[in-house]
């Protein structure tokens, strides 16, 4: 059976010599797997459809295994993204963190947009860092994870100074702090971001304008997180943290 579905490109594995096996993540089923034959022929009509991060309406051949790739048109070809070793870094472990997140053929719509979203503003221009965090924060949910961001995790208080525990799962206030001896003391506005970013409605995002130092603890306390609750050991994350290094000697 013949079927469309708009989807953005998350993964392609070459398949004997001129086939592809391509990775979709769709709006209306959710990560699916297709076969795109001839697509490693450069003057295949499947092969600019099915290049990484690519945004397009696919015509699928279903069944019960692998579909087949038929057809596909161009919506957002995130070109400059390919490009530039920097977005492509971050693009790829953003997908990578989909992929690693995400069961076959169980639909998502919100994340669908959210992924599309995130790309666009990616190769828009906008702050790598700043997206990559928001991503992250909005991953957790996914990951069946709920972080305490709106009130001390032990006593419940909401007003006051808080520190942020990977420990005790959320933020801890001036007087439970003594709970972890390990907590993140970083700045309230640390803490308000990593609360921004986590419940955003991503579409209204206007200009945002964050410190370096600022940044560094939202990655220290979102990293350390994920380390020890998502169960996730991404290479794309650990090459961003080589060019981040590599671009802190430049």
């Amino acid at each position: 059976m013949l079927e469309k579905c708009e989807g953005i490109v998350i993964r392609t594995t070459d398949y004997a010599e001129t086939n592809k096996i391509v990775t979709l993540y769709t709006r209306e089923w959710g990560k699916v797997g297709v076969m795109a034959r001839g697509a490693k022929k450069p003057n295949s009509r499947l092969a600019a459809i099915t290049q990484p991060f690519t945004y397009g309406q696919f015509l699928i051949q279903r069944g019960r295994g692998l579909g087949t790739l038929q057809q596909g048109e161009i919506i957002y070809s995130m070109r400059s993204m390919r490009e530039d070793i920097f977005l492509t870094a971050y693009a790829s472990y953003i997908i990578d963190l989909t992929d690693k997140s995400t069961e076959e053929k169980k639909p998502n719509p919100y994340l669908f947009q959210l992924l599309l979203q995130t790309l666009q503003y990616l190769d828009e221009g906008y702050d790598q860092d700043i997206l990559m965090h928001i991503y992250e924060m909005k991953m957790l949910n996914v990951l069946g994870l709920y972080p305490i961001l709106d009130h001390c995790a032990n006593c419940g208080r909401t007003e006051g100074t808080f520190s942020f525990s990977v420990r005790e799962g959320g933020l801890l206030c001036q007087r439970c702090i003594e709970k972890d001896p390990y907590h993140f003391k970083v700045s309230q506005a640390s803490i308000r971001l990593m609360r921004l970013f986590y419940l955003l409605d991503l579409s209204r995002l206007g200009s945002i304008s964050v410190k370096e130092e600022t940044k560094a603890e939202l990655k220290k306390m979102i990293t350390a997180y994920y380390e020890e609750y998502s169960g996730l050991h991404l290479k794309t994350r650990r090459f961003l943290d080589q060019l981040d290094s590599f671009k802190d000697k430049l």
